[in-house]
C-alpha cells in the first residue's frame, strides 16, 4: 500500500491506494499490440465490430470457418445481458481479434471477414 497525498479544489486529502499485479480482466488491447509478427488489423477483410462495450463471454467463430450473414460469431455480456454479435455478411473469418474473457469498447474490431 501507497499513501498519496491529493490536492482537489484547494483541499489536501491523503489517499491510500493498493497495487494490483494480476487484474483478472484483461483489455482487448493486450492482442492487438502483440508486436510478435504482422498486426491483426494488417490482415484483409471487412472489421466486425463491438456494438458495445462489455465481455467476450464465448468465441462461437474460428479463423478459416465460412460464415453466412446473421451468423452469430461471439456472446458479448454487457450490463448482465448476453449479446450475440452477428456477421454484416457472407464469408470467410479471416482474423480473430479477440480472447474469452476479453473486456471490450464499443468499435473495437473483433473479427476480420472476407
Amino acid at each position: 500500500m501507497k499513501i498519496y497525498r491529493v490536492k482537489v479544489n484547494g483541499k489536501l486529502y491523503e489517499v491510500e491506494l493498493e497495487e494490483v499485479e494480476n487484474h483478472p480482466k484483461k483489455h482487448i488491447s493486450t492482442k492487438q499490440k502483440d508486436t510478435a509478427g504482422p498486426s491483426p488489423h494488417s490482415r484483409d477483410g471487412e472489421d466486425i465490430k463491438a456494438p458495445m462495450q462489455g465481455t467476450i463471454q464465448k468465441i462461437i467463430a474460428k479463423e478459416n470457418q465460412t460464415v453466412k450473414k446473421g451468423d452469430t460469431l461471439c456472446i458479448l455480456e454487457a450490463m448482465k445481458m448476453e449479446n450475440e454479435v452477428t456477421s454484416d455478411k457472407d464469408g470467410t473469418i479471416a482474423a480473430v481479434l479477440i480472447d474469452e474473457e476479453d473486456t471490450v469498447d464499443a468499435g473495437d474490431v473483433l473479427f476480420k471477414v472476407n
